[in-house]
């Protein structure tokens, strides 16, 4: 399944995309995942959306979502918001599910009903970098069904049933569909398993309970037959109770047979050197991939003597992480050092590009500043060192080279450090430097007294 790069922008550069066009489709959302407060934009799929965060200002809104529409097109634009919801909301671990919507030739708000759980504390911590782009509409549908269990899960649990039922009962003929839940009911883990073990013992036949017990006495209503009467408390136990069964069945369905990754399992399958692939020679990649060691740099072709930027996630780069040199340092099996000089040669930095395993590391320790030609700046002392605490505070650094698509470094996990607030690190540089600078001879003088 294609997982691409997306790309966000924060802030002011949302509010300009938000200016760049006549003609928005606004939807309401009811969403379980924590919501950014202000506004997200992103390109996913070859359309734009904007997350219109929570906060403007003092102001506190409902969360929605804008995306670009001609008058004539709003019934494909709310289509595909409906999937850009269900999409967002599997990879985000809940539900993001359209309330309503409202078209405008500006971006206008559109209120929904506050069923979400959390708003991110940062104006840049919302992300869904990679999410998953659906082409078989059978992939989209169980989504969609998806999406509206998990929202009626707290809130209707007969039909929050039926929803999760109908990802599966959607994607199979009758006798596949019995086939499959059978095959499928002892992979199940925690409160799903745990409900099947419960009925098993009971000497229930599980498949044949979840459809008539669940799935038909939910949807019918037939005189005489079985139904989940609203007024019973044994029925709506009972359905509560099967829920974790048939909602374990659809996630099951989605995430093996679908195979639509959620963040947490892309993270752990995803090779994030991929863009850098196209860099190397197939031969040198399928070594490094191998463990081997590659010691030769002209061996590694386009990523030795290239340029690249160096930028932390939704940030602008600063001058000096721009167009940096970068050249092969070092090696071991399967890894690449590289080092990255500024083009005044005043900041350097260092990764280790982990090929074998597909991961990119920061190399905090072996980094910084250096006065060797007297050309150090405040902008240089500023910048290196809110890239450094910004990394020891879980910051996300992306490298980017020139007709590829950036590269996330690994999150640094620091151990025996006690973070301190970038700003207040930068404060304190500039006030060292300063002094430094004030009690030092310009190089000038340096070199008229011969040192």
């Amino acid at each position: 399944m294609k997982t691409p790069y997306v790309p966000h922008l924060y802030g002011e550069a949302a509010q300009e995309k938000l200016k760049s066009k006549q003609g928005w489709l606004t939807v309401g959302v009811a969403s379980s995942i924590p919501w950014p407060q202000e506004d997200v934009w992103l390109f996913y799929d070859g359309h734009e959306y904007v997350l219109r965060g929570k906060k403007a200002g003092d102001e506190k809104r409902s969360p929605c979502i804008s995306t670009p529409c001609a008058r004539g097109d709003i019934d494909a634009a709310k289509k595909r918001a409906y999937l850009f919801g269900s999409v967002l909301g599997w990879f985000k671990g809940g539900y993001v599910d359209v309330s309503g919507g409202i078209w405008g030739s500006s971006p206008a708000l559109y209120g929904s009903r506050e069923t979400f759980t959390t708003t991110l504390d940062g104006t840049k911590f919302f992300m869904c970098n990679y999410l998953p782009i659906i082409e078989d509409d059978q992939t989209r549908k169980a989504l969609a069904f998806l999406r509206e269990g998990r929202r009626l899960r707290h809130v209707h649990e007969p039909y929050s049933f039926l929803s999760f039922f109908k990802v599966v009962e959607s994607q199979f003929n009758s006798k596949d569909r019995v086939a499959w839940i059978g095959a499928n009911l002892d992979l199940l883990e925690e409160d799903g398993a745990k409900r099947v073990a419960e009925l098993k013992e009971q000497g229930v036949d599980v498949g044949k309970h979840l459809f008539e017990s669940g799935r038909c006495a939910v949807a019918h209503a037939s005189l005489g037959g079985s139904i989940v009467d609203p007024d019973v408390p044994a029925d709506r136990r009972r359905i509560a109770e099967d829920l974790d069964v048939i909602a374990g069945l659809a996630d099951r369905y989605i995430a093996i047979e679908a195979g639509v990754p959620d963040e947490s399992k892309l993270y752990k399958s995803q090779d994030l050197t991929g863009a850098w692939h196209r860099l190397l020679p197939a031969e040198t990649l399928r070594r490094l991939q191998a463990g081997e060691d590659v010691a030769d740099p002209s061996a590694l072709g386009q990523l030795q003597d290239n340029k690249v930027t160096v930028r932390l996630w939704g940030r602008e780069p600063p001058e000096c992480m721009c167009n940096m040199r970068l050249a092969a340092e070092g090696h071991a099996p399967g890894v690449v050092t590289l080092l990255v000089v500024s083009e005044r040669e005043t900041v350097f930095l260092r990764f280790a590009v982990d090929f074998a395993n597909g991961r990119i590391h920061t190399m905090l320790e072996d980094g910084g500043v250096t006065d060797q030609f007297h050309k150090v700046m405040e902008a240089d002392v500023e910048h290196y060192t809110r890239y450094f605490h910004s990394v020891v505070g879980n910051a996300l650094v992306e490298l980017c080279i020139d007709g590829v698509d950036p590269v996330p470094c690994e999150v640094v996990i620091p151990l025996n450090i006690i973070p301190q607030a970038p700003e207040k690190m930068v404060a304190l540089a500039l006030e060292q430097f300063r002094k430094r600078q004030a009690e030092t001879p310009p190089a000038s003088e340096w070199r008229q007294d011969g040192r």
